[in-house]
């Protein structure tokens, strides 16, 4: 018995990268994540004993857990947002005195080095599946329409093994599948990829043009309506102009910065550090999604915990 309580417990943890973007997904939140997937590796260990290999694989056993352990979690929980999805664009051109707004539950970014590794195909697949208009689609769709949508097309779990671990119908999950697709059909097509080559110049020029506070060299790469939302600030700025008279306020005001290169949510990113009192410190994470035309859009998430699950210092 402890050898096969041993054999479960191991298969919990090498799934721990896809079961900790699984509960991303179900929550929007890293941190919430985070905690659900320790929750769901000791459920795993208190149950390996009476685990049976002849009704279900220990992956589709796995998800049984976790989508419970997420739907009892997401019964008090607020629907996780953007600025975009709260408020109407802010017409002020300065940051004026822009509150934090902390206390509502915020969408957080995810980094791309915690999907893991694995098959080729299913890591491209769960990549686009943790893009941030995809994850804050997935937020207004009711909790059990959510796991049935990411178990069906992105886990790729057959009907019949959703229904099993949901403990409904074959028919009731192609229901709830349908109707999370004609919820879903909403979101906006996503913008034309570049290559890689056009993403590594464009983002080397936004580099410079932020690190040297040029507001006329960030005005060539940003499309005219480009889009920047800085969570946890409500205020968000709709268009090259807005955008730009923003931060050339946010220039005038601070001593420099340096940025580092990450990923998340399948786009380059930037960890972002302002110089205070000679030191650099970490500030916020630009996660940025280029088009043909330029940026169409800048997403600063201004939380440095933030950093230690991109395994970033706090300060340069």
């Amino acid at each position: 018995m402890t050898a096969v309580v041993d054999d479960v417990v191991a298969v919990a943890e090498s799934h721990r990268s896809e079961l900790l973007a699984y509960c991303y997904r179900m929550t929007g939140s890293l941190h919430d994540a985070e905690d659900l997937v320790q929750e769901i590796q000791v459920r795993a260990w208190k149950a390996a004993g009476s685990y049976d290999p002849q009704r279900a694989s220990i992956r589709t056993w796995l998800y049984r857990i976790a989508t419970n352990v997420c739907l009892t979690a997401l019964k008090t929980a607020e629907r996780r947002a953007l600025p975009v999805d709260l408020a109407e664009p802010n017409p002020v051109l300065g940051p004026g005195r822009f509150e934090k707004s902390p206390e509502l539950p915020w969408l957080e970014p995810f980094p791309d080095a915690l999907l893991g590794d694995g098959d080729p195909a299913a890591v491209v697949a769960a990549r686009e599946s943790v893009r941030l208009a995809f994850v804050a689609a997935l937020q207004h769709l009711p909790p059990l329409q959510r796991a049935v949508l990411i178990l069906r097309d992105v886990l790729a779990l057959r009907a019949n093994e959703v229904a099993g671990l949901l403990e409904t119908s074959t028919a009731a999950v192609n229901s709830a599948l349908q109707r999370a697709h004609a919820q879903l059909s909403e979101i906006p097509a996503a913008p034309a990829e570049l290559g890689d080559e056009e993403q590594r110049e464009l983002l080397q020029r936004y580099v410079e043009a932020f690190e040297t506070m040029d507001i006329d060299a960030l005005k060539r790469i940003l499309r005219d309506d480009a889009m920047l939302q800085m969570p946890p600030f409500l205020a968000w700025f709709d268009g090259r102009q807005a955008i730009t008279a923003f931060l050339s306020r946010i220039f005038d005001r601070d001593e420099g910065f340096r940025l580092l290169p990450t990923r998340a949510n399948d786009r380059p990113a930037l960890a972002a550090y302002a110089r205070r009192d000679g030191v650099f410190v970490a500030a916020n994470l630009h996660i940025l999604t280029f088009d043909t035309d330029g940026i169409a859009r800048m997403d600063l998430f201004h939380d440095p915990d933030l950093f230690r699950f991109f395994n970033l210092p706090a300060w340069l």
